[in-house]
């Protein structure tokens, strides 16, 4: 993250906090989706969803920070392709295999699907089976995409995607004003709504339909338009009180909106998972109102400590290593929280700071050990 041969320091902190939001939100899976018949049902459900929906930023606040470094991009496509997919590719492979054949090995030593569950609450029967040729299967479908094994592959696909696409959209953000990019924000405004619309009104509007998916907005739509509002916000310069100001009450209101429609959701019997979704989709206006508040505050915060610098600086180059491999230990993480008898309210952020901490150190140790070679193909 070098910005003029001169460290960013603020861009370091937004990936911390969106490292912490999503091994968070990822920490909340045990409680979202713990069985009917444990004690205490309807309390783990109330605060699964509690933390949950305060951690949706988490995505978006990692795809503002690709475009406040990227956007443009300069220099050649070619270079800038092999050196942003290369490193993220090779760990991707490595991490995704080898979560597939993580039951197998649970097996091996002895585990049997509860524990395949307690590491990973979204296993489904293919890896509960603990079965070689199903876990084969699954590796066999990675180009295709993620299984559930893994489910947090899904933003390697993603990011992949709009790294193909950076250098395209530079060509037009290297050109426009600052007016023409906010109209293209006003345009990805109104999509974030579209959600909503879909479920409730009508899944079809402005030209899609059964035969045409891409309706007149379609091009507006997704996460460029995060990439598109990192950009545009690294260049917006509020005062702190003006950013608390607007900030806190936008983020109140959209966690509160978040909150209440994904407990709604949840509450209807036989929901289904788009049903539980709907309100933690990441292209939602609500989670827009909880992104742009930390990104400013994240910006406007000054941290002079050299040795908090260097700590932020090591979470960067060690970030994609600790994405891979925290899934593995956020179930870990909770049940140690409820061996230590923290208090159920608390359990999901105490639990994500030892699962971040925990892979933090795997990952730098990994990383001393290893050659540096081996440790970006390993760890990106």
């Amino acid at each position: 993250m070098i910005e003029n041969k001169e460290r960013v320091v603020w861009y370091d902190l937004v990936r911390l906090v969106a490292m912490y939001l999503l091994v968070c939100c990822h920490s909340a899976d045990p409680f979202n989706y713990a069985q009917d018949g444990i004690a205490a049902l309807a309390d783990i459900k109330f605060w699964g969803a509690f933390w949950g929906s305060m951690m949706r930023p988490c995505v978006p606040l990692f795809v503002m920070l690709t475009g406040a470094l990227l956007l443009p991009q300069q220099g050649p496509v070619g270079p800038f392709y092999k050196k942003r997919i290369s490193r993220v590719f090779w760990p991707f492979l490595i991490w995704s295999v080898a979560y597939c054949l993580l039951p197998v090995v649970i097996k091996l030593f002895g585990g049997g699907a509860d524990t395949v569950r307690d590491f990973i609450p979204y296993a489904d029967e293919d890896f509960l089976a603990q079965s070689l040729p199903l876990s084969l299967k699954h590796i066999a479908r990675i180009p295709l995409n993620y299984s559930s094994i893994d489910v947090h592959m899904w933003y390697i696909y993603l990011i992949i995607g709009l790294y193909l696409y950076i250098p395209i959209f530079s060509a037009w953000v290297e050109k426009a004003s600052r007016k023409a990019k906010r109209w293209f924000l006003i345009a990805w405004g109104v999509t974030l709504v579209l959600p909503y619309y879909n479920y409730y009104i009508d899944p079809y509007l402005w030209g899609s339909c059964p035969w045409n998916q891409f309706g007149a907005l379609y091009y507006f739509a997704g996460f460029n338009g995060y990439l598109l509002l990192g950009h545009y916000l690294k260049d917006t310069d509020w005062s702190l009180s003006k950013t608390l100001l607007w900030g806190v009450p936008m983020f109140v209101a959209g966690y509160l909106f978040t909150f209440a429609g994904f407990r709604h959701m949840t509450g209807i019997p036989g929901y289904t998972e788009p049903m539980a979704e709907l309100f933690w989709t990441f292209n939602s206006f609500n989670v827009v109102l909880m992104v742009i508040p930390i990104f400013l505050i994240c910006k406007k915060i000054r941290i002079g400590n050299e040795k908090v610098k260097s700590l932020l600086a090591n979470l960067t180059k060690c970030g994609f290593g600790i994405y891979m491999i925290h899934y593995l230990l956020i179930g870990p993480g909770i049940l140690l929280m409820r061996a230590l008898g923290v208090p159920l309210a608390i359990q999901i952020p105490c639990g994500a700071v030892c699962a971040l901490a925990a892979s933090w150190l795997i990952v730098a140790a990994a990383k001393k050990v290893l050659s540096p070679k081996a440790g970006r193909v390993i760890f990106g």
